[in-house]
C-alpha cells in the first residue's frame, strides 16, 4: 500500500524537529540560506540530525551556495539529502550529484510560463515544483497551478510538491497531483520557523490519509 510521503522543511530546533518525527514525518528540511527567516545554523541542525531515527532523511536547503559550501555542511550536519531551492544551473546539479552520494532534489519555481518538459534540463535524483515569488525563496505560503505538478509526475523519478500547502488543502492537492512527496514550511507554523503541534498533526494525518 503506497503512504504518501511528508517532509516538514524550516526546522530550526530539536523540538519542533521531535514532535514532527513523532507525528509521523518522514523528511525533515534545514535551511541554510542566511536571508531565511527559517535559517538554522549547520552546527545547530547537526544537534538535531545526530538524535533523528534512522528512517527519517535530514534534507539540507540551499539557494545559489557554492559546492565546496555544500558538501561542507552536508558533512558536518550529516545530511542525507540536498535541496537546491535557487538558480542553480544544469551543469551545477550533474557537477553536485558526482561529488556526493546524498540524493538531490532540486526546486523549480512554477511561474505562468513554466514548461513541464523543463523537468528534463536538471539531472537530479527528484524534483520540487514550488509557488514562484520575486519575493521570496520559498516559505511564501502561495499555491499554483497543481495541475502542472501533475503533468511532472511521470517525467521524474519523484516530485516533492510545495508551494502554500496546509492542513486544509494538503488531501486535496495529494488527489490532484499523486507526489512522492508533500513538502510544507510556512502552512504548519506559529511563525516563521516556529511549527505549530496541532498544526502538523492535522496536516501529517490528512496527508497519510489522503
Amino acid at each position: 500500500m503506497f503512504t504518501m510521503r511528508v517532509k516538514i522543511c524550516g526546522i530550526t530546533n530539536l523540538q519542533d524537529a521531535q514532535t514532527a518525527v513523532r507525528l509521523g514525518a518522514d523528511e525533515l528540511g534545514f535551511n541554510f540560506y542566511p536571508e531565511s527567516p527559517r535559517y538554522v545554523s549547520p552546527a545547530d541542525a547537526a544537534k538535531v540530525v545526530d538524535v533523528l531515527p534512522d528512517d527519517v532523511l535530514p534534507v539540507g536547503v540551499f539557494v545559489d551556495a557554492s559546492i565546496e559550501t555544500i558538501i561542507s555542511i552536508e558533512r558536518a550536519v550529516g545530511l542525507m539529502a540536498i535541496q537546491l531551492h535557487g538558480d542553480e544551473t544544469p551543469d551545477f546539479v550533474s557537477d553536485l550529484r558526482s561529488r556526493t552520494n546524498s540524493k538531490v532534489i532540486k526546486a523549480l519555481r512554477v511561474s505562468p510560463g513554466f514548461e513541464p518538459e523543463s523537468v528534463f534540463e536538471h539531472a537530479a535524483d527528484a524534483i520540487l515544483l514550488d509557488a514562484y515569488s520575486a519575493d521570496a525563496r520559498g516559505g511564501t505560503g502561495k499555491t499554483f497551478e497543481w495541475s502542472k505538478a501533475s503533468a511532472v509526475v511521470p517525467l521524474v523519478n519523484e516530485l516533492y510538491l510545495a508551494g502554500g500547502l496546509g492542513p486544509l488543502n494538503v488531501a486535496a492537492a495529494i488527489n490532484a497531483v499523486r507526489p512522492a512527496v508533500v513538502d510544507v514550511a510556512s502552512g504548519v507554523e506559529s511563525r516563521p520557523g516556529i511549527k505549530d503541534a496541532d498544526m502538523l498533526e492535522a496536516f501529517i494525518r490528512n496527508a497519510k490519509n489522503a
